[in-house]
């Protein structure tokens, strides 16, 4: 099994990342093109609790599986690999039966009480067969990462994807004769699909690469795993609170949303177009740049943890410091193109710029949610992951509290939940920040947080030239020559300007060749 170095792996991450994204993107293109604004909003009312039923079933495992199967591949010890395997499907499996079961039973309820919607009931009862698949592929992900084999995930993200946007548009269409619900169910089906086949994918490449049988005394060795069960434990419980936290808190969104808008006088059809609107169409766009902050996090765990383990206090702060200015700059990047291009974009996209005032509102924000991953990652390596969950804990009832006080009021409505979403993430990452420095010495450079605002700065001004200048008159030849243009401009202010180091570009394969000659 091939095993990658910590910035070799991250750059596979990266690379999955940003694939995964763009097939994301031509997928909801696909979705909204055909279900419209009303069906993308009955599919993103459901979308939380399908993140919900990820997190409960994953219980944080990954992470444990990684962490202690690195540590039983560094002694040679299949017997504890393969107990970790064993003991992990087997609390997966369960919670996975168990959430299923809960699922059917009160999706009606949770349709027509809490969702005030009684057509979100086909696509959450869609969601039902992806659990079990997700509950094995989580242990898969983990036990590849802990091998430190990044590839077989990385490739799975980009089948999943691949699968999802070459079934969507026939699925939501031999559905969408019988109803949008039906149709909007059709896109969770097509979203199942692709978790399906990422299994099967993941299942061979484990069978071509392990050493040992997994159903060989399979109960026997649960039975004989209780100490692995607590190691687990003792590592996934404090990881996954806080994933929990945001998940509830995300499956409680829709609710206060649909609640709120109510009491301001907007109608369930209304609400549900304007939350599709904010979700379905804003909300991805501004999450682009995550691909990156997720990379950097994945990898940031071990290297930090073994840098603790060694005492060796300056790689902790140069690999945290190294991981902000990353984020900082790829969001600055992600500001100012979906400041500036916003309803451009979303015209050539979906076909409709109505949600282009939700992100020219909230991009200047989530600026501090790209630094969330490393920061969240540190508290992780640090054994902060308590302090991690209680600020997740803090963050998301301000979001809840923010929408039912502002998305309540006439003179806000939907703009309101936009608020409120944007008071959540700058309290966790402030929370976080706080938190890192009570544990550790951390220095702030200011100087690269000001030349990276200047580097924002210049190309927004150039961005704004540009859109209020055009050259072509189509608008996509337009907008994609301004965007490649301003995206140029920007790479050449970070390098000339110092916040790309060359032993950064000197990692990468092919400049790597290039900088030896």
């Amino acid at each position: 099994m091939t095993k990658q170095s910590f910035l070799r792996g991250t750059l596979i991450l990266i690379a999955a990342g940003l694939i995964t994204r763009v097939l994301g993107f031509i997928n909801r293109i696909v979705m909204a093109r055909i279900l419209g604004e009303e069906g993308v909003g009955l599919y993103m009312m459901a979308v939380p609790t399908f993140i919900l039923a990820i997190t409960v079933t994953q219980m944080g495992l990954p992470v444990a599986i990684a962490k202690l199967v690195a540590e039983a591949e560094a002694l040679h010890d299949k017997t504890r690999v393969k107990k970790i395997l064993v003991v992990s499907l087997s609390i997966t499996l369960s919670l996975s039966f168990i959430f299923t079961i809960g699922l059917l039973f009160t999706a009606p309820m949770l349709s027509q009480k809490l969702l005030t919607d009684s057509r979100t009931l086909y696509p959450l009862v869609a969601i039902l067969p992806v659990v079990p698949v997700i509950a094995v592929s989580s242990v898969l992900r983990g036990y590849f990462q802990g091998k430190q084999n990044m590839k077989p995930s990385a490739y799975a993200q980009v089948i999943e994807q691949v699968v999802r946007i070459a079934l969507i548009a026939f699925c939501i269409k031999i559905f969408l004769p019988f109803g949008i619900e039906y149709a909007a169910a059709g896109a969770m089906v097509s979203a199942a699909a692709g978790e399906l086949v990422s299994l099967l994918y993941m299942l061979i490449i484990f069978q071509k690469q392990k050493t040992f049988s997994v159903r060989h005394r399979f109960f026997t060795t649960v039975k004989a795993g209780k100490d692995t069960l607590h190691s687990l434990m003792g590592i996934a419980l404090p990881t996954t609170g806080s994933r929990i936290i945001g998940s509830l808190s995300y499956f409680l969104e829709p609710i206060a949303v649909t609640q709120s808008l109510a009491i301001a006088g907007v109608t369930a059809a209304v609400a549900t177009k304007q939350y599709g609107e904010l979700t379905g169409y804003a909300l991805p766009l501004l999450f682009l740049p995550s691909f990156i902050t997720y990379a950097l996090s994945t990898s940031l765990v071990p290297s930090v943890s073994e840098a603790v383990a060694k005492k060796q206090p300056h790689l902790v702060e140069y690999r945290l410091q190294q991981a902000l200015r990353l984020s900082f700059i790829s969001g600055g990047w992600s500001v100012v193109i979906l400041y500036i291009f916003a309803s451009p974009i979303l015209t050539l996209m979906y076909g409709t710029d109505h949600a282009a005032p939700f992100i020219q509102l909230l991009a200047p924000c989530f600026i501090f949610y790209y630094f969330q991953g490393p920061l969240t990652s540190m508290l992780q390596a640090l054994d902060l992951a308590k302090a991690a969950m209680l600020n997740s804990l803090v963050g998301s009832a301000v979001k809840i509290a923010g929408i039912f006080l502002l998305a309540s009021r006439s003179e806000f409505q939907i703009m309101g939940v936009a608020l409120a979403i944007a008071a959540g993430l700058v309290t966790v990452t402030l929370l976080h920040y706080a938190t890192v420095l009570k544990k550790i010495t951390f220095t702030i450079y200011a100087r690269d947080y000001l030349l990276g605002v200047a580097a924002i700065f210049i190309a927004g001004m150039a961005g704004r030239l540009s859109e209020t200048h055009p050259i072509f008159s189509s608008l996509g030849v337009q907008t994609l020559f301004s965007i490649t243009s301003i995206t140029l401009l920007y790479i050449v202010l970070l390098l000339v300007l110092g916040l790309i180091r060359k032993e950064e570009l000197a990692r990468i394969p092919f400049l790597h060749k290039l900088m030896r000659k």
